[in-house]
């Protein structure tokens, strides 16, 4: 079993039009509304594995309730309301337009608290956890980090999955996964992140300093993962047209599902199995699905190479 926090849910909005054009009216093809924000994304995605997830985090009756009849949830009822996120998704060549808002404050004062318990009471009956996403007002930056090392100390595989001081502080945790892009390694790190190399020596010192991995995604270009020994390269020959957004959401899914397994995990088949996976959910236009058969059909022609890594962690 699988647990995953979302603090800062959504629902997701995805406009459908034929070309998005700044300063004029459109006529808007289709329109989905969803449950959405980052750990429920991967919820879905890990279901649609076959994996058995649960949802929890902060949200408001409503949205926990319309939660309820999807996927087993278990929320703190702290929120006034939940934000939205809005994609406008262009047809003519698959170009994605994002709009986030920041969400509302959290109006119970015990949430906080309450949160930490049931984290803390679910953790004996499961394999992995994620944090994901951002963090509505009141909740503390250093929160997440908090509910990792609890995780961790009680020998759970766990994932931080989100940006700014929350990652910055996360990434002070010893074991913790990360699964930043390379905009979010570079704002971590404050080095440039945009080739290979440039990854490896900005994640090296995080290494060293007791990260057990990081996994960073680079969109069409796949991802690079490293770990204290340890690091690899993994892309599709030919990136994917689509919407990325959950694109992300779907490697995690795929990295907490090989990391709950135990470990003894084979990081090249991780790797290849992530990055299929996240391109089955580039060709979806609403975040938090994937094409099964074709993440079947990519994940033979994932093109994994071992990088030269020296950490001097060891």
């Amino acid at each position: 079993m699988i647990l995953t926090v979302t603090m800062n849910p959504a629902y997701d909005m995805t406009y459908r039009v034929e070309h998005f054009e700044r300063g004029r009216a459109h006529r808007v093809r289709s329109v989905d509304q969803r449950l959405g924000g980052r750990g429920i994304n991967v919820t879905r995605v890990l279901n649609q594995l076959g994996k058995y997830a649960r949802a929890t985090g902060f949200a408001d009756h409503s949205f926990a309730a319309a939660a309820e009849l999807e996927m087993p949830v278990d929320f703190v009822h702290a929120l006034p309301w939940v934000r939205r996120t809005v994609v406008i998704s262009e047809s003519d060549d698959g170009t994605a337009t994002a709009l986030w808002e920041p969400g509302p404050r959290i109006s119970e004062p015990h949430a906080i608290d309450q949160l930490r318990v049931r984290v803390a009471g679910m953790l004996s009956d499961m394999n992995g956890m994620v944090i994901a996403g951002s963090l509505p007002g009141g909740v503390g930056p250093g929160f997440p980090a908090e509910l990792a090392r609890t995780a961790l100390a009680a020998g759970v595989p766990t994932i931080c999955d989100f940006d700014g001081a929350a990652l910055e502080l996360a990434a002070k945790v010893p074991g913790i996964v990360l699964t930043p892009n390379t905009e979010e390694l570079e704002r971590l790190t404050g080095l440039p992140a945009t080739t290979i190399p440039e990854i490896l020596t900005a994640v090296e010192p995080l290494i060293t300093d007791g990260v057990a991995a990081v996994i960073v995604t680079r969109g069409g270009a796949g991802m690079v993962a490293v770990t204290p020994t340890r690091a690899w390269s993994a892309a599709l020959p030919q990136p994917l047209a689509g919407n990325p957004t959950g694109a992300g959401d779907a490697a995690v899914a795929a990295i907490i599902a090989a990391l709950a397994t135990g470990p003894a995990t084979d990081w090249p088949d991780m790797l290849a199995d992530a990055v299929a996976t996240s391109a089955a959910a580039v060709v979806i236009p609403v975040a938090g699905e994937i094409d099964r058969v074709l993440r079947e059909r990519l994940l033979p022609t994932v093109r994994v190479r071992e990088l030269e890594f020296v950490t001097l962690r060891h």
